[in-house]
């Protein structure tokens, strides 16, 4: 047994060092441009002289399309496969954040946003779906660990990367919001290139693993694939994954995440802007909650790998995150503020892979693509109403610290419905 285990290690170890490094650069890539508009915005409302509310409206029209396109996206990347599928996503959304560096009206902003959201659509549940094809159950939560590692980094990288950006207005008589678009769409198209030559395809096409470890490795998803078929027998096509019930209460959990994600990634370069700092200062300070986030991903997420441990920590995450968010509306000094949302924000980041480890438990193959497709579909309407929710409630209240009760409320309710998924866990197993 210990000679089994060690070599198991060892086996998923190597898989991990082959594939984790691209597939979390490209979803690093995709925090990095998610989040360079609430940077850009700080300059790019004036000289496009749109509102706050109108800006927050065009920017959240990225989710629109990614929602509208991410189930036909991953059912595309099932067929496809990954290196091909994955390697047009970060072309098409490098060129068209590109071509947000020369947006010259509101409408094109639109334009460009929703269509930015149509090319990145399915990266997500993609790579999700295409860690599932590598690691088995016991060893996904720890992956998935790392994996959403590169959101926590990327906002952490961001907040420097896009303060420094900013601050370079006038450089090639560009302004600082046209510099962090022309910056973080080159990435993107540089990652396409290397996945499609570097990303591997299923575990049976691979020479990286002996036979021995290949062996292990498809025999135990394939006998994973087996249990999952066999308790799920109501229906063959892949399609009647969107109806699952299951399916439908992790959905409204992603969205709710997303909520609180993107309601906070948001509004927080704006909120520290508003305590008279500079753009570089604001970068680094955005990048503090991020940071304790990664530490949280490092040191927490793989001791909650097994059995219920994942919806436990998802029901204390999502308590402190209602706490700090509800408070650091009520804090008058700055500092107070920033520390709790600070505390906040690393509570998100242990939700996400405690929450992706659950569908694999019961969906699987096509019907697995389309089922993750489906939750981060809703996720991104969630992300769509974080980002409008806290903009209309800056609008209506005219105070800075109120749309903190936009996550808060998120976290609250994701509370709730945690609480009783446990409690049905519980009376199910009586």
């Amino acid at each position: 047994m210990p000679d089994i285990s060690a070599r198991e290690t060892q086996t998923i170890n190597r898989i991990a060092w082959r594939i984790l490094p691209l597939a979390t650069l490209c979803y690093l890539g995709a925090y990095i441009d998610r989040q360079n508009i609430g940077f850009a915005k700080l300059q790019m409302a004036a000289d496009l002289h749109i509102s706050e509310t109108v800006f927050a409206s065009g920017a959240s029209l990225f989710f629109i399309g990614y929602m509208i396109f991410e189930v036909p996206s991953n059912m595309l990347l099932h067929k496809f496969g990954a290196s091909r599928w994955i390697a047009r996503i970060g072309l098409s959304w490098g060129i068209i954040t590109i071509l947000l560096a020369f947006t010259k009206s509101t409408l094109m902003f639109y334009v460009l946003r929703f269509l930015l959201g149509t090319a990145e659509a399915g990266l997500y549940p993609g790579i999700i779906y295409y860690l599932s094809l590598w690691f088995p159950a016991q060893h996904r939560v720890r992956m998935m660990g790392y994996f959403t590692l590169a959101s926590s980094v990327g906002n952490m990288l961001s907040g420097p990367l896009c303060g420094w950006l900013l601050s370079q207005h006038g450089f090639a008589s560009l302004a600082g919001w046209q510099i962090i678009f022309l910056v973080t769409g080159i990435f993107p198209t540089i990652l396409a290139v290397l996945v499609f030559f570097f990303l591997p395809e299923r575990p049976e096409t691979q020479t990286f693993l002996d036979n021995t470890e290949k062996k292990w490795l498809i025999d135990t998803l394939e006998a994973e694939r087996q249990h999952v078929l066999q308790r799920d027998t109501r229906h063959a096509n892949p399609l009647s994954a969107i109806f699952d019930i299951r399916v439908m209460e992790l959905a409204v959990c992603f969205m709710l995440i997303s909520i609180a994600s993107y309601g906070l990634s948001y509004w927080l370069p704006s909120l520290v802007n508003n305590f008279g700092v500079s753009y570089m200062t604001n970068g680094f300070l955005n990048a503090i909650p991020y940071l304790l986030g990664t530490l949280a991903l490092i040191f927490l997420v793989p001791a909650v790998r097994k059995g219920d441990r994942p919806l436990y920590a998802m029901l204390a995450a999502s308590a402190l995150g209602t706490l700090c968010f509800a408070l650091s509306v009520f804090m008058h000094d700055n500092v107070s503020r920033f520390f709790l949302l600070s505390l906040g924000g690393p509570c998100i980041y242990i939700l996400l892979p405690c929450l992706w480890v659950l569908p694999s438990r019961f969906l699987k193959d096509a019907k697995a693509a389309v089922g993750i497709a489906t939750i981060t579909s809703v996720g991104g309407f969630g992300a769509f109403l974080g980002q409008n929710l806290v903009a209309w409630t800056r609008y209506w209240s005219g105070s800075p610290d109120l749309p903190m009760l936009v996550p808060a409320a998120a976290c609250l309710i994701l509370f709730l419905m945690i609480f009783k998924m446990i409690s049905s866990t519980r009376k199910n197993q009586i």
